[in-house]
Order: C-alpha cells, then structure tokens, then sequence
C-alpha cells in the first residue's frame, strides 16, 4: 500500500501527544480575561498582577516600564466611576493581541477610540503600545468608529 506524505504527515499532527499542545498558552482566553478584568470590572492590579508580566514594556510615553508603574497610573483613572470603558473588538493572532476600546472620560462626552496593543511570551502579556483618537461630533462620513 503507497502512503502519501501529505497523508502521513496529517496523521502525525492528528497523532500529536495533548501535552504538546499544552506547553502553548492560549492566548485569546488570556487577553479575553485580562481585558474583562481592566476595561470592564476595573480590578487594575488584579488584572495586572495575573496577567501582565513584571518587566512590562510600555511603549506609551505617559508611562513608566514595568507592571508597577502601569498600576499605578492606571488603577485611579480605571476607579472613577464617572468614567467609562466599552470593549468594542479583540483580536489576537499569535503573540499579539489589540483590545479596541471606547473609553468616555465624562459622562455625555463622545469620548475617545483606543488601541490597546499587546505582545505575549509565556502567558503573560510583556509589551504595550496604544493610539488614541477622539471621536468627533461630526464626521465627515457616514462610517461608525466602533
């Protein structure tokens, strides 16, 4: 009997042991827990501590490197209860992820569109970078930012 090599190395992926394919995290449901944990309930260091690494590389120049730093600048701004945040999309390919968010700083403000990028070794996100844009109160086209 012929065997193709296409078939024999199908049946060698089908055939891989579970704990291969455990030694890689599963980045989408990280990101997806440490993005409901930041943007939504607003548990800042716990969503840091469990999931961000402590060498933290932070390309925002706002804001120092490092897991502590992001804490602390971010954990009174994500407490106001005035201020909103709304995941609009996450996407994650690899070790790189983007969490889309409209962030309302004050109530009845059209408030701002943000790409919160990350990069992820190991299961823990180890780099940031973010671009803001306001949302204006008028386009000059009928497209939504969100």
């Amino acid at each position: 009997m012929k065997v193709w090599p296409a078939l024999a190395l199908g049946v060698a992926v089908i055939a891989a042991p579970a704990s291969a394919k455990a030694a890689h995290p599963d980045n989408r449901a990280i990101i997806k827990h440490f993005a409901r944990l930041f943007y939504t309930e607003r548990k800042v260091k716990q969503a840091f501590e469990t999931y961000v690494a402590p060498n933290y590389v932070q390309h925002n120049p706002g804001i120092a490197d490092g897991r502590d730093a992001a804490v602390a600048a971010l954990a009174d701004m994500f407490a106001d209860p005035a201020k909103h945040f709304t995941i609009e999309q996450v996407l994650v390919d690899g070790d790189m992820a983007v969490i889309h968010v409209h962030a309302i700083p004050t109530p009845g403000s059209h408030g701002a569109s943000v790409f919160d990028m990350y990069r992820m070794k190991d299961g823990k996100i180890v780099e940031h970078w973010d671009a803001i844009q306001l949302v204006p109160e008028k386009a000059a086209n009928s497209h939504p930012m969100f």
